[in-house]
């Protein structure tokens, strides 16, 4: 029988739960579903992302298809970037907001021949569906439907310097002429699917979308096509660290209903110019007073145990914030971490402390991201 998660009740499962089971996989509870955490260990998989290839079940992700004549004036209004001008087979990074600007997910929107295809957090797929058909109903003039389809696509992701040569084993498609964030749609080993320049790991990947019934056959075709480069799957444990060592929001952590998009540092996806859209009032508030807050990134300086998300931060003893996300990087193997701090105390070079069991502990601001790898561009985020 599936767990309990926090709140009692039972924990969804993805269509490849058993094959991660019968992998020896160590599963836990992430955004109500029951998850793989680590199949041989954290610091293999990191490492296996960074150097080959790496594969994610991200079955418990949400999925939207937006269609109609007046699709596109819809999204214009419901997210913060600009997609008019974003040409068929390619994909942006973009957020939702309240009217307060508070930010209620970070999404990718792709454009297709025929609909915009939207892809959730986990988390937040029911929470984002149904704001998308309230805003829906304010706007009776608007021709456009929202088709929430998660439960009929699978997902998954192939990460690291090796996946272009893994995936191409499988499709036609020519994946050496695909830019990041562009798309296309090609079968993957027969099972029709679309194909993403795009990941949550700072390292060149794909992410795959295709009927959920193929998920199985996918995921262990790919693994096979992966083994001469020592592909692997990945589970949650590795999947924090890589993201965070690329500097990428995590939601519940750098970006909440409580942290806007400005705050967070993410004013790059919202676009005043293209006209009006949920929160933009509001933001440009933040925007001309310059927000009370700013995401850092750090390091520790001093030894005394790793920073953890909600850890306090202090400037000579005075709490000036928190931590969102901390932990021991592997690739640069030191203690990093983000930390959401008054504006003051934010800047490069400068000092915090991050309070760990009860003691200030020595850290500085850093540059980030924290890893970049060569040829990389800014931006290339996913939700998970």
């Amino acid at each position: 029988m599936a767990g309990e998660g926090s709140g009692g009740q039972a924990l969804r499962r993805t269509p490849l739960h058993g094959v991660h089971q019968a992998m020896g996989a160590r599963m836990v509870e992430f955004g109500g579903w029951d998850m793989p955490v680590r199949y041989t260990g954290d610091l293999a998989e990191h490492r296996a992302v960074r150097t080959a290839a790496g594969l994610f079940d991200l079955g418990h992700m949400g999925q939207v298809n937006l269609t109609g004549p007046d699709a596109l004036p819809f999204l214009q209004w419901l997210v913060t970037n600009d997609f008019a001008s974003l040409p068929v087979g390619q994909a942006r990074y973009t957020l939702l907001c309240r009217p307060d600007g508070g930010t209620l997910d970070d999404l990718i929107v792709y454009r297709l021949p025929d609909r915009w295809f939207i892809v959730l957090n986990a988390a937040n797929r029911e929470k984002d569906v149904a704001w998308m058909r309230a805003r829906r109903a304010e706007r009776p003039e608007l021709d456009v439907t929202i088709d929430d389809v998660t439960d009929e696509t699978g997902m998954l992701a192939l990460q690291g310097p090796q996946a272009e040569t893994v995936l191409q084993r499988l499709t036609g498609a020519d994946l050496s002429g695909l830019e990041q964030f562009g798309a296309v749609e090609a079968p993957v080993d027969g099972a029709p699917a679309l194909i993403g320049r795009t990941g949550y790991t700072g390292e060149d990947g794909f992410e795959l979308y295709f009927p959920v019934e193929q998920s199985e056959h996918l995921w262990r075709k790919i693994l096979e096509a992966g083994r001469p480069e020592g592909a692997q799957p990945i589970g949650l444990g590795a999947r924090d660290t890589l993201r965070l060592e690329a500097k990428m929001a995590l939601y519940g952590h750098e970006l909440t209903e409580e942290i806007n998009p400005l705050e967070a540092g993410l004013g790059w996806v919202v676009n005043f110019d293209k006209g009006d859209f949920i929160g933009r009032e509001a933001l440009l508030r933040v925007r001309d007073a310059k927000p009370a807050r700013r995401l850092v990134g750090f390091r520790m300086v001093e030894r005394g145990g790793a920073p953890r998300a909600g850890y306090e931060v202090q400037v000579d003893g005075e709490p000036v914030g928190f931590v969102t996300s901390g932990t021991h990087s592997p690739t640069l193997n030191q203690s990093i971490g983000l930390a959401l701090v008054r504006r003051g105390a934010a800047g490069v070079g400068k000092p915090l402390d991050i309070v760990i069991r009860g003691k200030p502990v020595r850290a500085e601001q850093v540059k980030t991201p924290f890893y970049r790898r060569v040829g990389a561009t800014a931006g290339a985020a996913a939700p998970m």
